[in-house]
Formats: C-alpha cells, sequence, structure tokens
C-alpha cells in the first residue's frame, strides 16, 4: 500500500531543513540571548526585503500582527470591513483591538469583493472605516483597487497576508497598498516556523516603533511603560531558524506549489467538481489549494481518504455564525451568498513543496474518479 497524500509534510521538511535549523539553535543558545535579540533584528530585516517594505516588526502570531496593527492605526471603536470567509483570528483581532466588524461577501475566488466594498463605502461616505482584506488561500485582491479605495474613501487599511507571502498583484507584492500588512508564521503557513509567530510590515517608521513599543508590554524604554501594550515578542530562535533554513528556501518551496497548482488545474476534470479561478491580476503562491464540490462534500472528503489523500475543509462556518461573537457588536451588509457557497462546498486538496509527482497524479486521479457511476 502507498503511503497517504499528507496535507502538510512536516517530516519531510524537517528532513529538509535539519542541518541549517540546528546551526541556528546552535548558534542562539551559545549567545544566550533568547528574546528581541540580534536575531529578531536580522530577520526583520530580511523579511521587509523580502515583502518589499521597509520595516517589518517580529510579534507572537498572525494573530497580534493583525491586532498590533489596528492599534498601531488608531481603531477605537471604529468599523472595520473585512471578509467573513477566513481563520476566526482575522475577525477576534478586530474584536480584541475595539473595532466593530462589518463583513461584505466575497468574490467567486472567495477574497471579499472589493467592488461590493466600494458600493458600500459610496453609500456610507460620511463614515469613517478601517479596512481588513484577507488574500486568501496565497491569492492576491487587486492592489491597484485596493489601493484607490484607500485614497477615495480616506481608509485605514491593514491587509492580512497570512496566507500570500510571496503572492503580489500586477508586480506589486501583498502588503504594499496599505499602510500596514499583518503575516503569520503558524507551521502550515509557506513561511512557517516551528510554533507560533507573525510580523507586522510597513513602510512608515512611526508606525513600527510604535508597533515595537506596543508588542513589548508598551515600553519605550526599560521599565518606562508609555502605552498599555501586550507580551507579543517573537523568539530569537524561531527568528534564526527562518532566517537560516526557511526564508531562503522560500522561493523554492513557492515554485513546486504553483507546479502542483498548474497540475491540478490542467488535469482534474470531473464534471462534479468546480475549481475556483485565480484572481485575474494575481501571482498566487497557493497556501491552499481549494475545490468546490457540486454533490455531497462529506461523500467527497470519504472518496480521497479511502485512496490515501488527505484532505481538509476551509472554512465550514462563516465567522459571523461564529458562537464566539454572541453579544459582540458587528454588521452584515448584504447576502454573504458567495462567501456561503465556500462554506459549504469547499475542499482543500493536498498541496505543499514535498509532493512528489505521483502524489499529484493520485490526487488528480481521485478527483477525475469522483461522481462516475
Amino acid at each position: 500500500m502507498k503511503p497517504p497524500v499528507l496535507l502538510n509534510d512536516f517530516k519531510a521538511q524537517w528532513r529538509c531543513v535539519r542541518e541549517d535549523t540546528l546551526k541556528a539553535v546552535d548558534r542562539v543558545g551559545q549567545r544566550g540571548w533568547f528574546i528581541l535579540g540580534d536575531e529578531v533584528a536580522r530577520f526583520e530585516q530580511q523579511l521587509a526585503a523580502c515583502m518589499e517594505k521597509k520595516q517589518a516588526v517580529g510579534c507572537a502570531s498572525g494573530l497580534d500582527a493583525i491586532e498590533l496593527a489596528l492599534r498601531v492605526l488608531g481603531c477605537r471603536g471604529q468599523p472595520v470591513i473585512t471578509s467573513p470567509l477566513s481563520a476566526f483570528a482575522t475577525t477576534l483581532a478586530v474584536v480584541r483591538a475595539g473595532g466593530i466588524p462589518i463583513f461584505i461577501d466575497t468574490d467567486k475566488s472567495g477574497l471579499l469583493d472589493l467592488n461590493k466594498v466600494e458600493r458600500f463605502l459610496e453609500r456610507n461616505c460620511d463614515t469613517q472605516y478601517f479596512l481588513l482584506p484577507v488574500h486568501l488561500f496565497g491569492h492576491s485582491l487587486n492592489l491597484e483597487h485596493l489601493q484607490q479605495l484607500r485614497e477615495s474613501f480616506h481608509l485605514r487599511v491593514v491587509e492580512d497576508c497570512a496566507q500570500a507571502i510571496g503572492a503580489s498583484s500586477n508586480g506589486k507584492s501583498v502588503g504594499s497598498a496599505s499602510e500596514i500588512g499583518a503575516i503569520s508564521f503558524y507551521p502550515t503557513k509557506n513561511l512557517g516556523c516551528m510554533g507560533d509567530g507573525g510580523a507586522l510590515l510597513t513602510d512608515h517608521e512611526d508606525l513600527a516603533s510604535l508597533a515595537k513599543a506596543l508588542r513589548d508590554y508598551g515600553q519605550t524604554g526599560k521599565y518606562q511603560h508609555t502605552y498599555l501594550g501586550m507580551n507579543s515578542r517573537l523568539d530569537e530562535l524561531h527568528a534564526a531558524t527562518m532566517s537560516d533554513a526557511l526564508l531562503p528556501r522560500l522561493t523554492d518551496f513557492t515554485r513546486r506549489r504553483r507546479e502542483i497548482a498548474a497540475s491540478y488545474r490542467s488535469g482534474i476534470a470531473s464534471e462534479a467538481l468546480e475549481i475556483p479561478s485565480e484572481p485575474n491580476s494575481s501571482y498566487s503562491v497557493y497556501h491552499l489549494f481549494p475545490v468546490l464540490v457540486k454533490g455531497d462534500r462529506q461523500s467527497f472528503q470519504e472518496h480521497l481518504r479511502a485512496r490515501g489523500i488527505q484532505n481538509a475543509v476551509h472554512y465550514p462556518v462563516l465567522i459571523p455564525d461564529q458562537s464566539a461573537l454572541s453579544g459582540q457588536s458587528y454588521e452584515i451588509e448584504g447576502e454573504l451568498a458567495n462567501a456561503r457557497l465556500f462554506a459549504e462546498k469547499e475542499v482543500s486538496l493536498p498541496i505543499h513543496p514535498f509532493m512528489s509527482d505521483d502524489d499529484v497524479e493520485r490526487v488528480v486521479a481521485a478527483c477525475n474518479s469522483w461522481g462516475k457511476s
């Protein structure tokens, strides 16, 4: 029997990065400094260059990165337009920062529908809004449109880039159409650390300085607590291993993800499955590869599992339907028809840089045998 096709293969990743990782760990141990030291500063410089930004600020998670970004931009009770289809952390960050989520439907690709956002803003031009779009699945939103909305309606914008490091739109990197972008280093992400981590990205030194203070108990100097901050610091071990072992391989990892996605798009022909389109302007990095099941989703998942293929659903419950929001202030603008279609029909196929060509062929064959009598 062949081994299963995994959603993520962390054992294969370890075999790939082990030598460089152990050297990085040894260097940090020999140095004897574990929190906010030279390794974090070095990684922040590398990450900023990778994302074409002037400043990067490491923190403890992608959730914290979004919350810190909103707090830095002064979100205190203001409405925040965002997507109903995302990890719950996106909206949790809004609530924790004191914002009021406003959910607007996605487009056919599963990304926040910027045309619907624009129509909403035109009808409500007297209110000051924050905008928190999500570059979901590793796709990039149209950054030219996002920039136009920011300028036309004087928006404070934070881009959730957690799933899209390396993605771009018309040659511009995600995070470039906003004042601050937010990244996650959760292990499953395209650039994941061996634990939790995150970062903010900005071109504004004053915003970066405030974020650095807020992540460290609000300190602007040792024992000088200027702000009511939080404990959200990227540690030296994560920074060192990403600098030495993971970030240098990101380009190759991304290339392999895109190769697999191309094979899926060209090879999967089942009429019982729909592959959502890649946004026209997007250079996508395929953190996930979603398909929409026209029949019974659970049966399709069982069909894949019976053939040794792991799969998952992203995301089965829309954020405004989560019980955690009960009692919280939020708004839903119009119908969420596209988002609900994803919640009800989406299945994520395996896509990671350690998949073999045989693994890919097995997934394609399993998809194409679905729906046949």
